[in-house]
């Protein structure tokens, strides 16, 4: 029962605390306090490992409060409890002006963190391959002529909220993506994640 309530109340952190490692710690301290899973001094030792250790430090103090409570069974479903509520994001624009807009005002939004990536090369040699394409490439050949030019794939984990503020300056920016040529938008669970919640 444990192993749950740690997977439950985690899950809450990261779906909640949004802007990296330091937002999570008002929800660590209601957790230290409703639960008495650890005191207020537990919780400064844990911020001061968390930060001098390799990796995000929501992460690293979910691991360490499961690790604490039910040893390596607790540090992992802690950890999965919090990272869970992520979903990555993969955003392909034909426009590059468009994708631009489209960053600025994530930014403006608070929305930060992804990898913008030209997609010219490798879809394009994907488009134009002789061998039978996969079902997924098939649906985007249109972004893998090489007479489209250079497109960009925006990557980035997000939790829902993020994903649907995103969706929507998407669609205001683009006019909607259902015109043929705009772009695609994609979200997939992320079953682990490292490194995507550091601070900003």
């Amino acid at each position: 029962m444990i192993y749950l309530r740690l997977f439950f109340e985690f899950f809450k952190v990261g779906l909640f605390s949004i802007g990296g490692g330091l937002a999570t710690i008002p929800f660590l301290t209601d957790l230290g306090s409703r639960t008495g899973w650890f005191t207020s001094g537990e919780l400064a030792n844990m911020i001061a490992i968390s930060e001098s250790t390799p990796g995000p430090m929501g992460v690293n103090m979910a691991t360490y409060v499961g690790f604490h409570l039910r040893g390596i069974p607790g540090g992992v479903t802690a950890t999965l409890g919090l990272i869970c509520p992520s979903i990555l994001v993969i955003l392909i624009i034909a426009d590059n002006g468009k994708m631009e807009q489209i960053l600025v005002k994530m930014m403006e939004a608070g929305i930060r963190g992804g990898s913008l990536v030209d997609c010219e090369g490798a879809l394009q040699a994907v488009g134009q391959s002789k061998l039978r394409k996969p079902p997924v490439f098939s649906s985007l050949e249109q972004y893998l002529k090489p007479d489209t030019g250079k497109g960009k794939m925006l990557l980035a984990a997000m939790d829902t909220e993020q994903i649907e503020i995103t969706h929507r300056i998407v669609n205001e920016v683009t006019s909607g993506l259902q015109k043929a040529n705009t772009g695609v938008f994609l979200t997939l669970p992320l079953g682990f994640v490292d490194g995507v919640r550091g601070d900003v």
